[in-house]
């Protein structure tokens, strides 16, 4: 009784290829194998708008009372590798080797996978096990093979999520992150100013501070791009020049990065450094890093899946593949404008409310970068972001 008196009911919906299907497609097929009775045929259909496909299912939740208990622990997820996760439990610091529960995985969202890096679940470990026998370094991939098993019961709510779109879903990079460490690179390869825009325009959306590392400032005199950073600047984003090689700039970004209670996520382009970085900013992380190809100058994946690293000095930062396209989420055309610093005051000079800002006369952002109190490069990056989302 009591368990059902603390118990509550929750609707959801399932994804359709959870259900089962309404009619029997196969009556051909067994009348050609002489499998068919007439007495089995179904004499009359129903046709109703609560289908197997459609309907609503009840799932019982227990309260966040009982299931935080002697078997539930609370962890944080630092790597999703394939149908494993690794889990670390935030009181005892132990890692345990993870499967998610089949009902998280029926869930209908519009997320491409139901647990990511960086996420805060409740799971159950399989079994009591002594303390030391999963604590210390955090595991490789071959290392998670010798980790106690445990699986994911329920996952927290989200907040301050890295996402794009992928394949029209929501693909969610890092979750519960503070501020997004935007990185790249001088040369080899060159700086992508529209990908760091969207990155920033993502970070806006998902109240995430952003900032931008320009790494590789040995390869070359990073003066011509003073300009252009002066731009972000003006707005208020932190600029960091760095050098992995010969530590130029770490010192300070070690600093912004090892925040007690602060969870980062460093991103960018394949081949930018983002993985020497980390090296240099914790020593003794010994993340694979890899070479630029000579012959297109672009980087390699070397790291496949997020992960969340522990600083030894305080906080979190999280690590993720190489980004070649960013595609908003959520987004639409009339939300651009917004997003943009220096163009959002200029929005309510327009002549016209519903002012694209990239065609209209009378509008306010043309006449502006005309004068060049908006800077022409960004101007351009607004209306290439403007044209790749949807209206409303």
């Amino acid at each position: 009784m009591s368990k059902r008196k603390n118990s509550s009911k929750v609707r959801v919906h399932f994804r359709k290829n959870r259900g089962e299907k309404t009619r029997q497609t196969d009556l051909t097929r067994d009348f050609h194998r002489e499998t068919f009775r007439e007495d089995d045929t179904i004499r009359e259909e129903r046709i109703s708008g609560k289908g197997a496909l459609i309907r609503q299912r009840t799932v019982r939740m227990e309260d966040a009372a009982l299931a935080v208990g002697e078997d539930c622990r609370c962890g944080q997820v630092v790597r999703v590798h394939g149908l494993n996760t690794l889990v670390e439990d935030v009181e005892s610091g132990q890692y345990f080797r993870c499967a998610t529960r089949r009902l998280l995985k029926t869930l209908a969202t519009e997320e491409r996978h139901v647990v990511v890096a960086g996420d805060l679940v409740q799971f159950r470990p399989a079994g009591s096990l002594p303390e030391e026998e999963s604590l210390g370094k955090q595991p490789d991939f071959a290392g998670m093979e010798h980790l106690p098993e445990g699986m994911i019961e329920r996952v927290e709510p989200r907040y301050g999520c890295l996402c794009r779109t992928s394949r029209k879903r929501q693909h969610i990079l890092v979750s519960n992150v503070d501020q997004l460490l935007i990185v790249t690179s001088l040369f080899q390869p060159g700086v992508k100013w529209n990908l760091i825009d969207r990155m920033i325009i993502m970070a806006e959306k998902m109240e995430i501070e952003p900032v931008i590392c320009l790494n590789k400032v040995d390869l070359g005199d990073p003066l011509p791009w003073v300009p252009t950073l002066g731009v972000y600047a003006r707005m208020g984003y932190a600029i960091h020049l760095v050098s992995a090689v010969t530590g130029f700039g770490i010192e300070r970004l070690r600093q912004r990065l090892q925040q007690k209670g602060v969870r980062s996520v460093v991103a960018g382009q394949s081949g930018v450094g983002k993985s020497s970085i980390l090296n240099a900013v914790e020593p003794g992380l010994d993340l694979k890093t890899s070479h630029v190809s000579e012959m297109n100058e672009k980087g390699r994946h070397t790291t496949t899946t997020a992960q969340l690293i522990k600083l030894s000095e305080g906080g979190y930062v999280a690590d993720t593949p190489g980004i070649r396209q960013f595609e908003l989420w959520d987004i639409i055309q009339e939300e651009v404008p917004g997003y943009f610093r220096e163009i959002a005051p200029l929005v309510s000079l327009c002549r016209f409310p519903d002012c694209t800002h990239i065609h209209e006369e009378g509008c306010a952002v043309r006449e502006a970068v005309s004068l060049g109190q908006v800077d022409a490069r960004r101007y351009e990056s607004y209306c290439q972001i403007w044209d790749s989302c949807t209206s409303a």
